[in-house]
């Protein structure tokens, strides 16, 4: 698939899904001054996306929160199973620790098979991590940290987006991600 089509379904996602639904509250107002940087990655080996991904946090490193505030890594080509990705996960942390990132830039993780441990495969919730591709998404910790001192009881965001997949459910969930890999 043409990055272009694999940018393009992702920022669908992040329209439709994250901001429509305000999974992430915090969410839409660097996307609406585009300093979110969508990132695809062509590795296709574990080595080679610590490369890329060594490559992104260094360059999130170097600019400002008000030049680029998040980067999405999205790698189409590699760890399309989610054990996989999740075991891979691990390596990601380690690199930030090693590389000196801990604490300044953390990896939210996303996968089209997302899946929380000891929840039902089935269970709707999954979709609060469920992508169109695998992707790593580098966050700012300071501006994590600045955002959430102004919302309102931010460790209700999860069960409040919980609640939201349950009640819009795995048949709605599957169709809006349909439609997004659809164009």
């Amino acid at each position: 698939m043409a990055h272009d089509e694999v940018v393009r379904q992702t920022q669908a996602w992040v329209e439709q899904l994250v901001i429509a639904k305000n999974l992430c509250p915090f969410a839409k107002l660097p996307y609406e001054q585009g300093r979110v940087r969508f990132i695809v990655s062509e590795a296709t080996r574990p080595e080679q996306l610590l490369g890329d991904l060594l490559c992104e946090l260094r360059y999130l490193d170097t600019l400002s929160v008000k030049q680029l505030e998040t980067t999405l890594l999205i790698h189409p080509l590699i760890l399309q199973v989610f054990h996989d990705y999740h075991d891979f996960l691990a390596l990601a942390e380690h690199l930030l620790k090693r590389e000196g990132f801990k604490g300044i830039i953390q990896i939210a993780s996303f996968h089209p098979e997302y899946c929380f441990a000891g929840v039902d495969p089935l269970d709707p919730s999954h979709y609060t991590n469920r992508s169109p591709f695998p992707m790593l998404h580098l966050i700012r910790e300071e501006s994590l940290a600045k955002a959430l001192q102004h919302y309102p009881d931010p460790d209700a965001i999860p069960a409040r987006n919980i609640e939201l997949m349950q009640q819009l459910g795995v048949n709605a969930l599957q169709s809006l991600l349909h439609r997004i890999q659809r164009g």
